[in-house]
């Protein structure tokens, strides 16, 4: 394939197809996969180095690479993730003009699922029960620490779709999950400065919510589980939405990517 003489448009459809097959390598790779310098690609497609330039530049924007310039250039794969699907998940809420309490309800429908596969896991003794009842204990000590708490009471939510036995539900509801957790912290934060966080009583609410959704669960209860985690969700949220407006998702701050892009609330 070569086009040293090609038009600008015949030059991007070129340019197209060698970003079509690197996409197709970097996602049925390995971790750690690297791609091929520059000039491997040039000779390994018989294209010029604007098409390959091209082509990396197609595969950037979509985040799957980064492109380092100078002395030391070379392409850098990033894998998509979780913590990517849940930034590009939010960007669209965002530009979708969808509010924080239209992600509330539609977590409301999902997130109870999860709860429910959990419960029907048979390895569920071994695996997420010991699991979900750590991450209770440690929020439990933090009960009094606003934003240690909001914290670590997420961690458990975290669990709980990480936990899900469906990947596609994993993947899908673990994005809102992340979603949503970075607004509740953002508002533990905002909370705790004005001296408003909620009472210690309420704090204990949550952590006896937790550990009764920990008893369904253990009893391979899916039914109750559901109905526990739908009636907590619904508790929780209204604290947040009561005190703040109904807002647009807002995922384009330098706080809010970070702490999607991090990571933290995904649990794949």
């Amino acid at each position: 394939m070569t086009d040293a003489r090609r038009s600008p448009v015949a030059q991007h459809r070129i340019a197209e197809i060698v970003a079509a097959e690197l996409r197709a390598r970097i996602l049925a790779g390995e971790d750690g996969y690297r791609l091929p310098t520059q000039d491997q690609l040039v000779k390994e497609f018989g294209v010029s180095h604007p098409s390959v330039r091209e082509a990396l530049r197609i595969l950037e924007t979509e985040g799957l690479v980064t492109v380092r310039r100078g002395s030391v250039g070379g392409a850098e794969v990033h894998r998509p993730d979780g913590s990517s699907a849940a930034y590009h998940l939010g960007l669209a809420l965002q530009g979708g003009r969808v509010t924080l309490g239209d992600l509330a309800a539609g977590l409301r429908e999902l997130e109870p699922m999860c709860a429910a596969q959990c419960a029907e896991r048979e390895d569920r003794h071994e695996t997420v029960v010991p699991a979900l009842n750590a991450s209770v204990d440690a929020s439990a000590a933090l009960v009094g620490d606003g934003v240690a708490f909001t914290q670590a009471a997420r961690e458990f939510h975290d669990l709980v779709v990480g936990f899900a036995s469906n990947a596609t539900v994993r993947y899908v509801v673990s994005g809102l999950v992340a979603l949503w957790s970075v607004q509740e912290e953002a508002w533990a934060e905002a909370l705790t400065r004005r001296g408003e966080y909620p009472t210690e009583e309420e704090a204990d609410g949550a952590v006896h919510a937790h550990r009764r959704l920990v008893e369904e669960i253990a009893a391979g209860r899916a039914r109750e589980a559901e109905r526990v985690a739908r009636a907590h969700l619904a508790a929780t949220q209204a604290l947040l939405l009561d005190r703040f407006d109904d807002g647009v998702v807002n995922v384009s701050s330098a706080a809010s990517r970070q702490a999607i892009r991090s990571g933290r609330h995904l649990r794949l």
